[in-house]
């Protein structure tokens, strides 16, 4: 079994790839603000954080009873499914693009983002920390 799946990584993993797409959408309306006809486009964040808590509650029923290999097969395709929302971009009324808005939307983005890397290089060091007590 690896090490890392009994952890919070893989789902922090997820977070922070949603977060990086999510950015690159939110900059993308930032640099077409003044475009004529451009639509605004977003990726829900509702949808995200909903499959990707389907997939945690679904890991954690599974835990019990599969083994190792079976839980990895079934994992992988919940989290394919939290991957796919990046893919899920959602086009608003070209009328409501506004930059005071979407500055407002990248802070949050960003938020999210440190926080699961902080969260993330923190479980990284209890690994560390449990690693080396062993040697």
């Amino acid at each position: 079994m690896n090490i890392f799946q009994s952890t919070t990584i893989p789902v922090l993993q997820e977070v922070i790839g949603f977060a990086q797409a999510r950015h690159e959408v939110l900059a993308g309306n930032v640099a077409n603000v003044d475009t004529p006809g451009y639509r605004l486009r977003d990726l829900s964040v509702e949808t995200f954080q909903q499959r990707l808590r389907e997939a945690i509650d679904l890991q954690e029923e599974a835990g019990v009873a599969l083994s190792p290999g079976e839980i990895n097969q079934h994992r992988d395709k919940q989290m394919q499914l939290v991957r796919d929302t990046t893919r899920d971009i959602l086009f608003h009324d070209g009328s409501d693009v506004g930059m005071e808005q979407q500055v407002l939307e990248i802070s949050k983005n960003q938020y999210l983002h440190n926080m699961a890397i902080t969260i993330m290089g923190t479980q990284f060091r209890m690994l560390q920390t449990a690693i080396s007590e062993r040697v």
